[in-house]
């Protein structure tokens, strides 16, 4: 079932604001057709306030329950500087994942996976307990991730090109979760230990051919890649065991046919420099 957050933000909004402040039954019956037919979609949410685009957020994540599975964890987005700056806004936007969007590591997918298909290097965060919530620094918040994950976010921007990409926008369609693949677990079993390797380590983006496309710090994700589960909890969201994170992007958001077949991610300097892949199939 749907998070209580996300009821929570809609019973919010609609309370202060009318049903009004919400996108309609009808928009959003609209945009999971499209969703589910990997068609371009109009936007939701234009013109609104963060809080109306989280209420839009909830209800559509409600009413993609069914064809997605469950909410099972949440996505900081526009983590860097250049993509706030492209964006016109000055902190991150928050999105979620699903249980269908999660697959293991070295799994095939279509080129043509989204409506408006892309693929970035990422990592998961896995909580480990609810003391997280009460974190109020990134080396207090590693004291309860349990492990973290190489992850290849396959996001769809799913809408239609001439619709305007704002902060409003990317939140109010949950910032564009359509699949991902996740790397084996890491362990946390020293806090301190791990806490500095994400800092230190650098994140690589290769394409099928050993092309590298991206290679970037991990201290590229707002300083530190923890720091996006502080963020989240800044903005409502109460995480619970198991769950899982989305730091952000580590570089570009890059169009499947670039991989050439598919993409590697890497981390050097997390123990074992691990990797994980997927395969793009015509």
């Amino acid at each position: 079932m749907i998070r209580a957050w996300a009821w929570a933000a809609v019973a919010v909004v609609w309370a202060g604001a009318g049903q009004a402040a919400c996108a309609s039954d009808e928009e959003i019956a609209r945009y999971v057709a499209d969703y589910t037919r990997l068609t371009p979609a109009k936007a939701l949410a234009v013109g609104a306030s963060m809080e109306e685009a989280r209420c839009t957020q909830a209800k559509l994540a409600a009413a993609l329950e069914p064809v997605m599975g469950p909410v099972v964890g949440y996505k900081a987005g526009l983590t860097s500087a250049p993509a706030q700056e492209r964006f016109g806004v000055t902190e991150p936007v928050q999105g979620v994942l699903y249980e269908k969007s999660l697959l293991p590591d070295g799994a095939s997918v279509p080129l043509t996976f989204g409506a408006r298909p892309v693929f970035e290097a990422d990592l998961l965060l896995v909580v480990g307990d609810a003391a997280l919530n009460e974190a109020t620094s990134t080396e207090e918040a590693m004291q309860h991730i349990a492990a973290v994950r190489p992850f290849i976010e396959l996001p769809d921007l799913m809408l239609d090109p001439d619709q305007p990409f704002t902060a409003a926008t990317l939140t109010a369609i949950g910032v564009g979760p359509r699949l991902g693949v996740m790397g084996a677990e890491i362990p946390v079993d020293d806090p301190a230990a791990m806490h500095a390797a994400l800092g230190n380590m650098t994140v690589r983006l290769a394409a099928a051919d050993g092309e590298v496309l991206a290679e970037v710090p991990g201290k590229a994700v707002l300083g530190h890649p923890v720091q996006s589960a502080l963020w989240l909890m800044s903005k409502g969201i109460t995480f619970q065991p198991g769950d899982v994170i989305s730091v952000g992007s580590f570089g570009p958001l890059v169009p499947p046919a670039k991989g050439k077949g598919g993409a590697q991610a890497s981390y050097i300097g997390l123990p074992g420099d691990p990797s994980v892949s997927v395969t793009f199939t015509e």
